[in-house]
């Protein structure tokens, strides 16, 4: 059987991880020098925010030791089981290399590692569709596809209160450029090729959420069957309001809501407001009715 292992930055549900067995490994959030927790396990996500509110100096992360994947895959490969790991975006974080260090100490084992050049609820996305694929008895090959193919056609853009918490923590790539220009702005940005890039600036996080739902939706076609994720950091009644939007906008198949937890939350500080679509193939009788439709309207 194929198992799916991830890091905790993909911020599903527990119980959504436990009904497929899928197996976490932790990333650490450092305060100071002398508090080290690790994300899920011994910091939750009320705790993080409680505790970086109070924090004098921004925490800092770090990505899992390469053992702590080696003793998760030695488990499920003596078990007899395939194993399929996915994580968060090897140009956010070192997690990856972790990950293929690990793997290559057991070269007898049927291990895949995919960077998704993703994190967050996008993230956790690909890594419940693996699960249930694998599930329904798809094999690695098919998972593997999916999944890349998920990589590929992910939207993800999102709004934050402010640039200081990924300037600092060394993540915010190309959306530097808005550093300096912000005074009473909020900038949209992007996560493109596994790095956040800046897309545009408005002058309310309303306008900007506006804008945000405007570029999803040129990414896809009217009707269009898609997969959705609305993400917050502390901000429930803004982030319900943006999932009812998603869904009056979008012809969702499943949707995802969520808050990001302590490692993103360090590098974004709470006020985030993101939302993914991942476009869907037409179905097949769906096309079909589409293309007599319009055949049916062309002039003669």
């Amino acid at each position: 059987m194929i198992k799916i292992v991830t890091d905790s930055t993909n911020y599903l549900p527990p119980g959504e991880l436990e009904k497929y067995d899928v197996r976490v490994v932790p990333l650490n959030v450092h305060f100071g020098e002398s508090q080290t927790f690790q994300e899920g396990v011994t910091l939750n996500h009320d705790q993080f925010y409680a505790k970086l509110a109070e924090a004098s100096e921004l925490p800092t992360t770090s990505q899992p030791s390469p053992g702590q994947f080696l003793q998760i895959f030695s488990e499920l490969s003596e078990a007899g089981h395939d194993i399929l790991c996915i994580v968060i975006s090897s140009r956010l974080s070192g997690t990856y290399q972790s990950a293929l260090d690990a793997k290559s100490m057991l070269p007898e084992a049927n291990i895949v590692v995919i960077d998704t050049y993703s994190v967050a609820s996008p993230l956790g996305l690909m890594v419940i569709t693996a699960a249930e694929m694998a599930a329904d008895g798809h094999t690695m090959e098919e998972i593997v596809a999916r999944v890349e193919q998920m990589k590929r056609d992910m939207r993800v853009y999102f709004v934050v209160d402010t640039l200081e918490y990924l300037q600092k923590g060394g993540r915010i790539g190309a959306a530097a450029a808005f550093l300096g220009t912000l005074l009473k702005v909020k900038p949209i940005l992007m996560l493109d090729d596994g790095v956040v890039k800046p897309l545009d600036k408005v002058r309310s996080k309303r306008k900007a959420i506006q804008r945000l739902l405007s570029e999803l939706e040129s990414h896809v076609s009217p009707g269009q069957p898609v997969q959705a994720i609305a993400m917050h950091a502390q901000a429930p009644g803004e982030v319900q309001e943006l999932e009812a939007e998603i869904r009056h906008r979008f012809n969702c198949q499943r949707t995802i809501f969520g808050e990001v937890g302590p490692v993103v939350g360090t590098h974004t500080g709470p006020g985030l407001l993101g939302a993914a679509i991942c476009p869907e193939a037409w179905p097949l009788e769906v096309a079909s009715a589409k293309d007599q439709e319009a055949h049916a309207t062309v002039p003669a």
